[in-house]
């Protein structure tokens, strides 16, 4: 009877995922568009940080227990970030081949390349204390307000210079009902995501405890999984609706996010420590995921249904491992 209502949580989990994801990329590109921003920098910032939204009440919560399960908050954002690159850019390519913006190789694949990299050279003593998480959370903060301050561009609005004076009212009146519609469509998909995924989690993790797998395990593959499904769920819709920008934007954006602020906000709560169960070889999969995402996006800009079933594959290959170590 207790693994059936643990199946129901996770159908119940991925139900809400789905209807989540649908009405975040529907709000978040109608946004867009109103207010002349990017539907990139959306998925860069926005949806990036709404989807990250449960990697971050899970890692909060794993290290906050006494004890402190670091490894729990650690596992799910490497694996969260493994899966971002190598699922959700892997499922949305294969659905339809992503266009790749010239601002990705730019700007947003160097600096996750960096933070990935100093990520790593925090662990390197298998800790990472308040002021380094201070100084990542930092990052988060700064990177977001550098985006937004750069995502302005020439509004597609309707000429009002050309209307009369209660036409431009009415305009403007529809214009911001609207606009409250569309936030709260936003709000709406972050909060059935957040459940959903918090459904999802309890119900896998408490079934893989039944088998006897370990937190660090847990973290990477059903943690991992469950947080990273909002990122799934809104990837497959934006592949539908061809969002490509919505999508790389997303998964490149997530997995920022997910070390400048799940892992900053954590650590600066209450210092973050790694036990062996994390190995450095599961850091090494996220650090060589990132630098092969490279290469894929630089061929013709565009990220094809043949690389995106590689990276599956690669996801699939690592699973495996966890699975049999």
């Amino acid at each position: 009877m207790h693994v059936l209502i643990d199946f129901l949580w996770l159908l119940l989990g991925l139900m809400l995922l789905y209807l989540g994801g649908e009405w975040l990329v529907k709000g978040a590109r109608e946004i867009s568009l109103k207010m002349g921003i990017a539907p990139l920098v959306v998925g860069l910032t926005v949806v990036a940080f709404g989807t990250s939204a449960p990697e971050l009440l899970v890692s909060l919560q794993a290290n906050l227990k006494d004890p402190p399960k670091g490894d729990m908050a650690l596992g799910n954002v490497v694996g969260s970030n493994i899966c971002n690159i190598a699922l959700i850019l892997g499922v949305g390519a294969v659905i339809r081949p992503i266009f790749v913006h010239l601002q990705i190789l730019k700007r947003e694949m160097p600096i996750l390349l960096i933070i990935s990299a100093v990520f790593l050279w925090l662990l390197r003593d298998s800790a990472i204390d308040r002021g380094e998480g201070l100084m990542l959370f930092a990052g988060v903060i700064t990177y977001t307000l550098i985006s937004l301050r750069q995502a302005r561009r020439t509004p597609r609005n309707v000429d009002r210079d050309a209307l009369p004076d209660d036409k431009v009212e009415t305009v403007q009146s529809k214009s911001d009902g609207r606009m409250l519609y569309d936030v709260g469509f936003i709000l709406l998909g972050m909060g059935a995501l957040v459940y959903g995924a918090d459904r999802l989690v309890l119900g896998g993790s408490s079934i893989a405890r039944s088998f006897g797998v370990s937190e660090a395990t847990i973290a990477l593959t059903v943690v991992a999984f469950g947080t990273s499904l909002p990122e799934l769920a809104t990837s497959i819709v934006a592949a539908l609706r061809r969002q490509g920008d919505m999508i790389i934007g997303n998964a490149v954006g997530s997995c920022i996010f997910n070390i400048l602020c799940v892992v900053g906000l954590t650590a600066t709560v209450s210092p973050l420590t790694r036990t062996p169960d994390l190995q450095v070889w599961d850091l090494g999969v996220m650090l060589a995921l990132t630098f092969l995402l490279f290469p894929f996006l630089w061929r013709r800009r565009t990220l094809a249904r043949g690389e995106g079933a590689i990276l599956l594959a690669v996801y699939g290959v690592y699973i495996c491992y966890l699975a049999l170590r």
